[in-house]
């Protein structure tokens, strides 16, 4: 459905390239309808590229850094937030707080979640019930929460076992309803300060990159 991401990180250069709606055409040319460089050793401000700005994730933000591999699962290193993903339907229309840049296309209003949002396990949630990959992900919950991303239908995503990962999700007894009975009312949001009216101006920061060449 035109929705293929493609994520790149060049570790030598220290950067990391994100694709929106990435295709390969018949004759082996790449195309995209959004590309994002960013600086994978650079501290980015509050407002990421710049308020107003989008990414391949249409809060503005990256997508890797906020993924979960098995690798940190099988390592109990999963030390990071991670991004998660709500209908347009179900997210409050043209704002946005940060560490969010731009709010995407959501529909709703009143006191629906808005893109940057950071919504963190209550430290109170028992997860006793939950297997070995499972209380990985619930403890990085607790402790770094999650931070809405972007618009669709599948809340959690994670980097999939590939020949770029040591461990199998398996290894963890994790599959996609390792987490079921974690309800909403088990988090808390966190205020994120101001909120910004989508104005699509997008003012980028200057910026200077890349910052760790060769230390990849």
């Amino acid at each position: 459905n035109n929705d293929c991401h493609l994520l790149i990180h060049d570790t030598y250069r220290g950067l990391l390239w994100e694709l929106y709606q990435a295709t390969l055409n018949s004759k082996g040319e790449m195309t995209a309808l959004c590309l994002v460089v960013w600086d994978s050793c650079l501290v980015y401000p509050p407002s990421g590229r710049g308020d107003q700005c989008t990414s391949a994730d249409a809060a503005g933000y990256p997508i890797t850094p906020l993924l979960f591999s098995p690798d940190e699962l099988a390592t109990n290193t999963l030390d990071h937030a991670i991004r998660f993903i709500l209908p347009n339907s179900r997210m409050r229309s043209r704002t946005f707080v940060h560490p969010a840049s731009h709010a995407g296309a959501p529909s709703s209003t009143g006191l629906a979640p808005i893109y940057g949002n950071r919504f963190r396990l209550k430290a109170s949630f028992d997860d006793r019930a939950y297997g070995p990959g499972a209380k990985v992900v619930i403890a990085a919950l607790k402790k770094y929460g999650m931070f809405l991303a972007d618009g669709g239908n599948i809340l959690l995503t994670a980097v999939a076992e590939s020949p770029f990962t040591s461990h199998f999700y398996n290894e963890t007894h994790f599959d996609s309803r390792s987490l079921f009975g974690i309800k909403v009312t088990d988090f808390e949001v966190i205020d994120g300060g101001t909120r910004y009216r989508l104005t699509y101006d997008c003012v980028l920061n200057n910026i200077t990159f890349p910052t760790c060449k060769g230390k990849g």
